[in-house]
């Protein structure tokens, strides 16, 4: 039986491994997998194939719409009426609505994700079927993110 295990890489993996091993599952059995952290930076704008979930037009949207209510009445005073002021004035809402929004997903966000987590590590644990509840127990209490069983 084969067991797989996710944890983040800390002292909570050192001590799963150790107690496996005093509970009789040999350090052959027992690979520890460390992942890489990502390289290259994530791109700021979708693709029709890939999004990240996150928009950056709906504050230029919220900006545009207030832009444009207020311009509106502004321009009942002005020269060129109420129209061309309230569609100037959302156009003007939604590019500063645009730019704070590439501001903070480009400066804070990335300091965020420079930051980041650490890698994950895969444990893999080939064990007898006898032992296999003892094994996915000591997994569980030692803050594994996920445990797979296969037989």
């Amino acid at each position: 039986m084969q067991l797989f295990s996710t944890f983040d890489s800390n002292i909570f993996l050192e001590m799963a491994i150790s107690t496996l091993e005093k509970r009789g599952i040999n350090q052959e059995n027992i690979y520890a997998v460390p992942l890489d952290n990502r390289t290259e930076d994530r791109k700021l704008f979708d693709t029709i194939h890939r999004s990240d979930g996150t928009s950056l037009i709906d504050i230029g949207f919220a900006l545009a719409t207030a832009f444009s209510v207020i311009g509106a009445s502004i321009g009942f005073d002005l020269a060129w009426g109420p129209i061309y002021w309230g569609l100037i004035s959302a156009f003007i809402g939604f590019v500063i609505g645009v730019a704070i929004r590439l501001f903070t997903e480009g400066v804070f966000k990335k300091r965020r994700r420079l930051k980041g987590k650490h890698a994950e590590v895969i444990l893999i644990i080939e064990c007898e079927e006898t032992k296999g509840e003892l094994v996915e127990e000591i997994l569980w209490d030692h803050m594994a993110i996920g445990v797979a069983k296969i037989k």
